[in-house]
Order: structure tokens, then sequence, then C-alpha cells
């Protein structure tokens, strides 16, 4: 039987990382105030986070919340471990400061996640006989993160060479075990695949978890006009969890029969100005509790 779980945030839902039109306007203090009156315990990081410790500690303190991570853009598909380690080294400095548990990273050389005009299908994608010499890179800069004190969950994005369920695959197949897996319940259903499988066949790997949901309509028409990524989070296409087309309850009950433990995050990007964000977060928090409950788990502090 699996420990406890912790529900944490991310702070996408206020302010947008990619789109500062989004929630741009929304002060630090405001977000993690009503990220821990919704309920939650942690928060990962965003773009109005300072990545100075000595600045960010105190502040986390203040409202209650415990640092779970944050995203790096990872280049390595075409750098070197080593220009990959300089790259890091503040951000990750930080969150070993800080007591994280794990520190998401993404490849995102080439990606189109981030061009309002760039369609999903014109994103990168790796040939199949070239994991094998990634998943060594990969491999070897995710060995020194876990012996620097802060482990690699690898973040299966849109967009980038790492999206559907065919390449996370090929990913852990050509990776060791340093490489963990963050499963998004939302970026993969987008990208065809089966989060319940993938739980039940990677779930050993699995360090990190986000849930957010799709509208369904919206995912329909994403996917019919070709749109880019970012145009579809304007469109509405992620929600949180409860309020769009995925079984959160079963997937609970598959993290709870491969024994996952640790965080579990909401993190859903939309346009707070249509989906209020602590509103949308307390829904999220809500549902979750509920299906992570009926699963079998507790959920702590």
């Amino acid at each position: 039987m699996p420990g406890p779980i912790r529900l944490g945030v991310a702070p996408i839902a206020w302010s947008n990382n990619d789109m500062l039109e989004l929630g741009g306007e929304t002060p630090l203090e405001t977000c993690l105030k009503e990220e821990r009156k919704a309920g939650f315990t942690g928060t990962e990081t965003g773009v109005k986070f300072p990545m100075d410790p000595k600045v960010l500690g105190p502040i986390l303190k203040k409202h209650r919340l415990a640092l779970i991570s944050g995203w790096f853009s990872g280049e390595l598909l075409n750098s070197t471990v080593k220009a990959e380690q300089k790259r890091m080294m503040a951000q990750i400095d930080t969150y070993k400061a800080l007591g994280a548990p794990c520190y998401v990273y993404a490849e995102t050389t080439g990606t189109v996640q981030n061009k309002m005009d760039a369609p999903l299908s014109s994103r990168p994608r790796l040939a199949e006989a070239d994991f094998p010499a990634y998943g060594r890179k990969l491999t070897e800069l995710a060995e020194w993160m876990a012996d620097y004190g802060v482990p690699m969950t690898y973040h299966h994005h849109m967009g980038t060479i790492v999206e559907t369920q065919r390449e996370i695959d090929l990913l852990m197949r050509h990776t060791g075990k340093a490489v963990g897996l963050l499963l998004d319940t939302g970026h993969l259903t987008f990208a065809g695949g089966d989060i319940v499988e993938t739980t039940r066949k990677h779930g050993r790997r699995i360090n990190h978890v986000h849930c957010k949901d799709l509208r369904w309509d919206m995912l329909r028409q994403v996917r019919q006009q070709d749109m880019s990524f970012l145009r579809g989070v304007l469109e509405g296409v992620f929600t949180v969890p409860g309020d769009g087309f995925i079984d959160f309850h079963a997937f609970a009950r598959s993290l709870f029969d491969i024994g996952y433990e640790g965080w579990v995050v909401v993190e859903a990007e939309q346009d707070p100005a249509k989906a209020p964000a602590y509103e949308y977060a307390l829904m999220g928090r809500r549902h979750l509790t509920s299906a992570f409950e009926a699963a079998g788990y507790e959920i702590t502090g």
C-alpha cells in the first residue's frame, strides 16, 4: 500500500509563463495567497518567482507553501551535458536549498509550444534511431542531478520531441532509472495517449504528476484546425480536473496500484479572465481529493 500524497498547484493558472497577457498583472503575492487559500500546501515556480533562495524561502514560508519544483527548458539534444549543467546551476541550487524533491526537465530544442503561429503538426520529431544517443546523454545528466540532490522528472509536452505515448515509451526504453517521468494527464491525453496504460507501464519511473483536464469540444477543434499550442490554450483546451472529460478516478486508482507516493499538482494553463484562477484551483483540488481518497490514498499537508 502506498504512502500519502500531497496536493500542490502550479502558478501558471494565475500568470502564464509564455503569454504574459494572461494574468501578467497579477502580483506574486496574490497568486501565493490564493494557492494556500484553495487548500494547497506546495507550489511550483513561475516567471514571477525570485530565484535567490534567501529571497524565495521567506516568501514561501510566509504563505506556508513548500517548493515542489519548476520548469527548465532543456537544450541537450544539440548541446553537451556540461553545457546543460552550466545553464541549470542557478535554478537547481535554489531548488536544492529549498528542499524541492525534483526538477522538471523538458527538451525544448526546436519546440513549437511557445510559437503562436506554428501549428502543432510542425513540431520537431526525433527519429527512433536517434533515441539511444539522446537517451545516453539524458541519463548522464539525470545521474548528475540525482547525485547533486535534485532528481530529474522528464516532462513530455505538446509541441516537443517527446509528445506521444510512443515517444514516452522510447524515452523510457533508452534512458536509465535516473530519468524520472513526469506524467501529465492533459498533455498525454491531448497527444492521443492513454494515461492509465502509461502509468501501469512506466509506474516505477513516475516521480511527479501534473493533473490537468481537457474540454472535448475545444480539443476536437484544435486538432481539426491544426492550431498552435498557444492558440489552443487561449481557446480554452485545458482546464482543471473535474471540468473536462478525463477520468481522474481511474487515473488515481492506477497510481495507487503502482504505489506512487509524492506530489500531485494541479497545473492547468488557461485565461484567468475567463476562468478565475482561485475558483478553478479550488474546483481542481476538490475533484482530486475525491478521486484520490476514493482510490485509497491519504492526503497530507
